[in-house]
């Protein structure tokens, strides 16, 4: 058995549940002036969010104002924009409303309204600077609409240097929201396909962090929990996106592993999709994980097969009296049963613009920009690994 030794730090408030959107308004803010950060798509102004969003800061006692140029793979040109609007507007917290990428943005904002330079400056991989932002960040609040980063729960921001092609996770201890609000009935508006794509990306995030070399219980437990979840519930929420149960299930799940990116963290499949998305950023990041995802746990299970079988078991396979290969191979076949049953299968990276002959550098790209997690991967993944998964990936 292995030695158990890890850190457990969760410092961030959950309102879970239905209707939890109007628990803004009685919250204790911490401040009085809010920054609002949204997509540039204007679903947020359509839907309505935004408006009962600012109403319930008002009625909290705070003004605000709104950053509306975050991208689906959100940009470090625009944190810098924003964290310079947010120090002329006098704002004192931020408010990350949205998917993945308008909270993960609304973290770095954060961080630069209150520290000199350029947010690249911090980034501590790929060509970014390694400074330690010792100003802290302003207060973060994030209210999630989709199901998809557990960003809500963990410190870890994705941002991209177009400039350079880079796409890379940062985050410390200021990332943590003070509170975030999950409420399910805000995910009913999520289309099919967005729902299909979020949805493994939770399911993928929680698969990894159950592989990683820095695993523990608590996350091991959430991780088999959420894996069980979506593979129960994501098909339901597919097929009728406004089934609340099988939303809630969802958010529930997609929070669990973001807690579970707190006490552990993702490999090296994300590696690989980050440098994809980081050279064609219309590859929705839950699209990219699936297209790379069979032929990335296939040369996993091969080198390190000894964890899969409990992931196959979450996901209702029997395993008794399987080898630890039989059992890897039941969960790769159990992954592309999920995958088809929430219409996805057909998604292939040359559909994206994505040609064989940028293998090479986006196999660098991965090392590069995000070969930390290279390094917790549960088996030595060397460039040739990663080749023959980008062929099979391109091939399949």
């Amino acid at each position: 058995m292995e030695p158990l030794n890890f850190t457990y730090y969760m410092p961030t408030k959950l309102l879970f549940g239905a209707g939890s959107l109007e628990k803004l308004a009685d919250q204790q803010l911490p401040g009085k002036k809010a920054l609002i950060v949204i997509g540039e798509s204007g679903i947020m102004r359509k839907t309505g969010y935004l408006g009962r969003v600012e109403g319930y800061l008002k009625d909290a006692g705070a003004d605000s104002v709104v950053f509306d140029k975050i991208k689906p793979n959100p940009l470090a040109s625009h944190v810098d924009e924003a964290a310079a609007l947010a120090r002329s507007e006098n704002c004192d917290f931020v408010v990350g409303l949205g998917g993945g990428s308008t909270i993960d943005s609304s973290k770095s904002i954060a961080v630069m309204a209150k520290n000199p330079g350029k947010y690249w400056d911090y980034v501590g991989n790929g060509s970014g600077g390694g400074k330690t932002p010792t100003g802290g960040a302003l207060p973060i609040i994030a209210i999630t609409t989709t199901a998809g980063t557990g960003t809500e729960a963990d410190p870890w921001t994705v941002i991209t240097k177009s400039e350079t092609n880079e796409k890379i996770g940062w985050g410390n201890e200021d990332t943590f929201p003070t509170f975030s609000i999950i409420d399910p009935e805000l995910m009913l508006s999520v289309p099919e396909k967005q729902t299909a794509y979020t949805g493994m990306d939770t399911f993928f995030h929680s698969v990894e962090t159950y592989l990683a070399t820095v695993h523990q219980p608590a996350s091991d437990h959430l991780a088999l929990e959420a894996v069980g979840i979506i593979n129960e519930n994501l098909p339901k929420a597919v097929k009728n996106g406004q089934d609340l149960e099988a939303r809630t299930q969802i958010a529930w799940a997609n929070t669990a592993a973001g807690i579970c990116q707190s006490l552990s963290s993702c490999i090296s499949h994300h590696s690989l999709e980050h440098a994809v998305s980081a050279y064609h950023p219309e590859v929705p990041h839950g699209a990219g994980l699936v297209m790379l995802s069979v032929a990335y746990f296939t040369v996993l299970s091969r080198k390190a097969p000894e964890r899969f079988g409990e992931l196959a078991r979450a996901m209702g396979i029997d395993i008794s009296g399987m080898s630890k290969e039989a059992a890897a191979e039941a969960f790769i076949k159990a992954l592309k049963k999920l995958i088809a049953s929430v219409g996805i299968a057909d998604e292939r990276l040359a559909d994206y613009g994505v040609k064989e002959s940028e293998f090479d550098n986006l196999a660098d790209n991965a090392y590069y920009a995000m070969g930390n997690l290279f390094d917790i991967t549960p088996a030595s993944l060397k460039k040739p690994d990663v080749l023959e998964i980008l062929q099979m990936a391109y091939s399949a």
